[in-house]
């Protein structure tokens, strides 16, 4: 007997058969609305992936069966190995100090005044493509400190602590009373002696390079029993002037640095000045006076990031530079909802800001941390952008990764789609583990 209610006996339930969807039609009818979906995801991603499996099994023509050749070649070629390290090296580097970085700065900003614009600010490269970032840090790391940013401060930090060379190719001239001393140093070839002032001239160093307050060259004046003389720039702009005479339009070599050697040993040392003249005890008396080759060495230009060694770490750099915005912004979101009591309880109890930190924050913001890791790690390894322009054609093999190993394989000059497509499968392999850890955790919150 059916249930009686208020309004009268209760309705039969309708058969199994006839009953509608949660959406309130019919399956039929769902299944049509799907049904364009469904065919473009099988046109855009089924068929690709079957198509890709299927010929990653043939040779580099499409006509012979290769069988598993492709996947020994991807581990056997030195190339491809090198690809697959350093995937490797940005699975693991990249995703964890984004992450790492993303925490730090949604912390350490929560409190500040300002926080949300310096979220804004370190969020804003993320409104850049991969291909405008990759432009950017190219020039950011060019070689030259005139041009590239990062070996300007570089330099300018090292030049700070150590004096850089002032002339690099200043040389003497056959009619000059110098010669080479070996090691890239000069000496004069007879000794001085404390009546006759003393010339040093050079040339090879062009008037631009000189110091800024390099002042016209002055002859020294003998006297008081000390070795006096002038090191300058023999070369006068326009012409006109003699050689291994000072002529008055041309230049003190200010700094050069000048040692007094007798019997091998340096029994003295001076430097010039603005004008180029310098001064030495009367213990130089009767010695050589050489110019070491410090003055000469090349100055310091800085780090080759985009050499051999340093090109996968710089290029890692621009990512976290990048992708490092991302990440604060998903941990800020779930730092706001992180219940404070907990927080205030443990400083009552005792507890600094770093074991609040690390024992209350952290742990809470686990699930968090994990998206954002999980998200960055797929998104790694399918790098491809900031490989490519970055990476100079010198150091591109030092730097490939799978991503961009599979474009050249695949449309190279001599290309090879048996093996593109068996890299193109390697890639979808690597993905998947970090696919289905990502949907498991997500089924495993919503049934909490």
């Amino acid at each position: 007997m059916p249930p009686v209610t208020a309004g009268g006996p209760a309705r039969p339930a309708p058969p199994a058969d006839k009953r509608k969807s949660v959406t309130g039609t019919r399956k039929i009818v769902a299944a049509g609305f799907l049904l364009p979906a469904l065919v473009l995801l099988g046109a855009l991603v089924v068929y690709p992936i079957g198509y890709s499996l299927y010929r990653s099994f043939f040779d580099q023509s499409g006509g012979g069966f290769a069988g598993l050749g492709n996947y020994v070649e991807i581990f056997t070629d030195d190339t491809i190995l090198t690809a697959v390290k350093n995937n490797a090296i940005w699975v693991v580097v990249a995703p964890t100090v984004s992450t790492a970085l993303g925490l730090i700065f949604a912390v350490l900003t929560e409190r500040v005044r300002w926080g949300t614009a310096f979220k804004l600010i370190v969020f804003m490269p993320m409104a850049i493509s991969m291909l405008a970032a990759g432009i950017i840090f190219r020039l950011v790391y060019e070689q030259d400190p005139e041009r590239g940013v990062a070996n300007a401060v570089w330099v300018g930090v090292h030049d700070t602590f150590a004096e850089s060379a002032g002339f690099p190719r200043a040389r003497p001239l056959p009619v000059h009373p110098l010669e080479a001393a070996g090691g890239g140093a000069f000496i004069t070839k007879e000794p001085v002696s404390a009546g006759t002032p003393v010339r040093i001239p050079l040339v090879g160093v062009a008037p631009a390079k000189m110091p800024s307050d390099a002042q016209p060259a002055k002859t020294a004046e003998p006297g008081d029993g000390k070795i006096h003389g002038t090191a300058w720039l023999d070369f006068t702009r326009g012409g006109g002037g003699k050689p291994n005479v000072v002529d008055t339009k041309e230049l003190g070599l200010k700094g050069i640095e000048v040692e007094a050697v007798k019997d091998g040993k340096v029994v003295a040392e001076a430097r010039a000045g603005a004008d180029g003249t310098f001064t030495l005890p009367a213990s130089a008396d009767g010695a050589l006076l050489r110019l070491p080759a410090d003055n000469f060495r090349e100055p310091y230009n800085g780090v080759n990031w985009l050499g051999p060694n340093l090109v996968t770490p710089a290029i890692i750099g621009s990512y976290v530079w990048m992708w490092a915005g991302f990440a604060m912004v998903l941990i800020a979101a779930g730092l706001a909802s992180v219940p404070r009591e907990l927080m205030e309880a443990a400083r009552v109890d005792g507890a600094n800001e770093w074991q609040v930190f690390r024992r209350i924050t952290v742990p809470l913001l686990a699930p968090v941390l994990a998206v954002v890791l999980v998200t960055l790690m797929i998104n790694v390894l399918k790098i491809f952008d900031l490989v490519f322009i970055i990476a100079p054609g010198s150091s591109q093999d030092d730097a490939n990764v799978l991503a961009l190993q599979l474009y050249r394989s695949s449309f190279g000059t001599d290309a090879d789609l048996g093996l593109g497509s068996a890299i193109a499968v390697l890639l979808l392999l690597l993905v998947l583990p970090v696919m289905f850890f990502n949907i498991r955790r997500m089924r495993r919150e919503t049934r909490q």
